[in-house]
């Protein structure tokens, strides 16, 4: 499994962390016919070598013309009529929703009608979008973090001069570890702050890991000390038991059209949803029901709750917060007396390997073929040892 930690000791933003994931070997271009499914108009990706102090990096600078201020409800239909994949939506909806509810909270007004300047503006939309489809395009499953550092200061926006950190990155902040520095600049943006209280699994040192890569994303700011740049490790995740936080959203129905759950449970696979469950239930009035249970992402809250509401007739649902405990995993294609056959790889706490043939490859060899499906499977399995 790809993991990622960001060495935030000069602080994050969104182009700091975009510059970093970009010198980790995403393709610019790449990266620019993705962002042009947001349907935004006049804007653009420029990105150059720059130093700071002894180290190169990746300045990436997004740029756009003159944009409408946005509300929340804005931007949630300008992701979802976007052709961006699903993942990338809820990912990069999840963060505005951070930051909806920050700035909901700065100026008392409910997230949902929060007019967005700055972080509204199509730079910061394409900023977001950008750092989670460059987390997608690496394969990144888990992104760790250092403590943040955080200047001190004043800065002005357009609701007048502030002190640093802003009101709406402190509210972001919390729970997260911070530390002070005797710097007078913003070291810590809203954006950087949202994209990391969204992503982030946990704070601290960096955790084992194989190192692939190292990636520098250069900030604005060209004389400044420590020098203004974000550090990004990638690596192999090094234990062989792997622990994800996640959740689990559920409801029971007893007044559904039974029909009607392979196409809820199809939607919701389709998100991103990691598992989707289907339990018979004994409910009020001794009435039989259905328990539907969904596990996912945090950053897919959202979106699921909105499928579930959307396509059942329940009422409410309940939201769980669990720990899953995983062992690595890869798909390898391996040949066999079938041809090249797809198996899954995962490593066991022993150090072994246990392959598993892709049913619907097996299934299609049994009928084309002839061969009975266990054998089908037991000699794809011998193949791959």
């Amino acid at each position: 499994m790809n993991i990622a930690y960001f060495d935030c000791f000069s602080g994050v933003s969104g182009d700091m962390a975009l510059g970093a994931l970009l010198d980790l070997g995403v393709p610019v271009e790449t990266l620019t016919a993705e962002m042009k499914r947001l349907h935004l108009k006049d804007w653009s990706i420029e990105t150059r070598r720059e130093r700071r102090g002894a180290i190169e990096g990746m300045r990436a600078e997004i740029s756009a013309g003159e944009q409408p201020h946005r509300s929340f409800s804005d931007i949630q239909s300008l992701f979802n009529e976007s052709g961006l994949s699903p993942v990338v939506r809820a990912k990069s909806l999840a963060i505005f929703q951070r930051l909806a509810d920050a700035e909901g909270r700065v100026h008392g007004v409910p997230s949902q009608n929060v007019h967005f300047h700055e972080v509204g503006a199509a730079d910061s939309i394409l900023d977001i979008a950008s750092v989670v489809f460059c987390l997608e395009y690496l394969k990144i499953e888990k992104i760790y973090s250092s403590p943040l550092p955080l200047g001190r200061g004043f800065v002005k926006t357009q609701h007048g001069t502030v002190p640093l950190p802003g009101p709406a990155t402190s509210i972001l902040l919390s729970g997260v570890p911070v530390y002070g520095l005797p710097v007078e600049r913003e070291l810590v943006t809203p954006t950087g702050a949202a994209i990391l209280a969204t992503l982030a699994q946990s704070y601290g040192p960096i955790p084992p890991m194989t190192l692939i890569s190292t990636g520098y994303g250069i900030g604005a700011n060209p004389a400044s000390d420590p020098p203004n740049l974000l550090r990004v490790w990638m690596g192999l995740e090094k234990s062989a038991l792997q622990e994800r936080n996640l959740l689990v959203i559920e409801t029971n129905i007893d007044d559904m059209n039974p029909e009607f759950y392979n196409y809820v449970s199809g939607k919701l696979f389709a998100l991103g949803a990691l598992d989707v469950s289907l339990v018979p239930v004994q409910m009020k009035k001794n009435r039989p029901g259905v328990l539907l249970q969904v596990l996912v992402e945090p950053s897919m809250e959202t979106a699921a709750a909105e499928i579930i509401l959307s396509e059942t007739t329940t009422l409410g649902i309940r939201v769980l917060e669990v720990r899953r405990i995983e062992l690595p995993r890869e798909e390898k294609m391996v040949s066999t007396v079938f041809g090249p056959c797809k198996v899954k790889c995962s490593l066991l706490p022993n150090g072994s390997e246990r392959l598993i043939p892709e049913y619907e490859e097996c299934r299609r060899i049994a009928e084309e073929t002839g061969t009975p499906l266990p054998d089908v499977y037991r000699r794809i399995i011998e193949s791959a040892k």
